[in-house]
């Protein structure tokens, strides 16, 4: 494995009813809280209004922006970056999902500069600071609870691109299990499939001597793919929810890669098609995942996929070559995620051959060539798009 230093600052305060540390949490960074989140249902659910009491008990003055969508606009960073500039905004809350987490990452680096975020984004300009902000979780998929990634779209431009900084952690993430219990069913799919494609974007590496995070990744998979089926049977489910939210954590919090860097070529593609439809996350990455896995696929790494084939979904490798393990395996992992309601086909999403060209061009906007399994380049995501129509 490679050299490596590990700090993550996030507290994680996870389980049933720690919601009542918040007025704690939030008080050391001072009063004026502006709140994020998205579509409404936290007040549907019951959640805005937990949390609104609990920051009641330490006198917040709280402002509110809300709206932000499934993919965060640069248009709604901005606004909530003028909001905590004009009202003095000393802490942001997201309360939501990895949207609503990358999108306060954003204002809260955006609130600490005259720079434009997008030109953060964009790797154009380094962030240098940000306002302090938490989070309350109430979706399990991206992980954003606990890192300090975050995905902007730009819907003018029609991009889509991940960004990080030492100074996008949140300050504390707390995790009911109990939130995500009104999570419908198509978006608890979504998640499983983004906490998979997670560890799976770390599994598929060239670096050697890795066998304490293999196993990590493994155990991650096989915990999520023994859970999912019973969880989509039962949402309310306190265990199954507990377990897939603490996945999403580990999935993407950088304890599975120490000491080497995934591929992310997967993510990269999802996010070039979701910047022209706007299309779920996690069904894109469904849809994309194994169509990679078969375009990089060659006798070289044939032996990684074989392991991946034989420690997650148990395949047999009597009488049979690498190639041919590794490619059963990668239909197993098609037939699980078929089988709790993901997506397969592009055409699923109503998306056709005509716009191949555009997406294949936006994975190539800010680099020639992409992924770190094996690299890619704009012919290849074109193909890998054809396969996956």
């Amino acid at each position: 494995m490679d050299s490596f230093v590990y700090q993550n600052p996030t507290k994680l305060i996870f389980g049933k009813g720690q919601l009542d540390a918040l007025p704690n949490e939030v008080e050391k960074y001072g009063n004026k809280v502006l709140i994020v989140y998205g579509g409404g249902s936290i007040k549907r659910n019951g959640i805005y209004d937990n949390v609104v009491n609990k920051l009641k008990e330490m006198n917040a003055e709280i402002f509110e922006l809300s709206g932000v969508d499934p993919n965060p606009r640069i248009s709604s960073v901005r606004e909530g970056v003028e909001i905590c500039k004009k009202e003095g905004i000393q802490f942001i809350l997201a309360v939501g999902g990895g949207s609503t987490i990358d999108c306060v990452k954003a204002i809260a680096v955006g609130a600490k500069t005259d720079i434009d975020m997008w030109d953060i984004v964009i790797k154009k300009e380094v962030a240098k600071d940000s306002l302090p902000f938490g989070t309350v979780l109430t979706l399990a998929a991206t992980g954003s609870e606990m890192n300090s990634g975050s995905v902007i779209t730009n819907w003018e431009t029609n991009e889509k691109h991940g960004w990080g900084s030492p100074y996008s952690y949140p300050k504390f993430s707390i995790l009911d299990p109990e939130h995500t219990y009104t999570v419908p069913l198509d978006q608890t799919v979504y998640g499983i499939v983004d906490i998979m494609s997670h560890v799976i974007e770390h599994y598929f590496h060239q670096t050697t001597n890795t066998p304490i995070q293999d196993r990590f990744c493994e155990g991650i998979l096989n915990t999520v793919i023994e859970t999912a089926p019973k969880l989509i049977e039962d949402l309310t489910n306190y265990e199954y929810r507990e377990t897939i939210m603490l996945a999403g954590t580990l999935a993407l919090n950088n304890m599975l890669n120490m000491g080497y860097r995934g591929d992310w070529a997967t993510h990269n593609l999802e996010h070039a098609v979701s910047a022209v439809h706007d299309i779920p996350h996690g069904g894109g990455l469904a849809i994309l995942f194994p169509n990679w896995m078969k375009h990089v696929l060659d006798e070289h790494n044939a032996p990684r996929f074989k392991q991946f084939s034989e420690r997650v979904f148990g395949v047999s490798s009597v009488g049979k070559s690498d190639m041919d393990v590794a490619l059963e395996g990668i239909d197993r992992l098609r037939e699980f995620w078929t089988s709790i309601g993901a997506p397969s086909k592009l055409s699923d999403y109503e998306i056709n051959d005509t716009s191949i060209e555009l997406m294949a061009e936006k994975t190539v906007t800010l680099r020639s060539e992409y992924g770190m399994f094996k690299k890619l380049n704009k012919q290849d995501s074109i193909e890998i798009f054809k396969a996956s129509l």
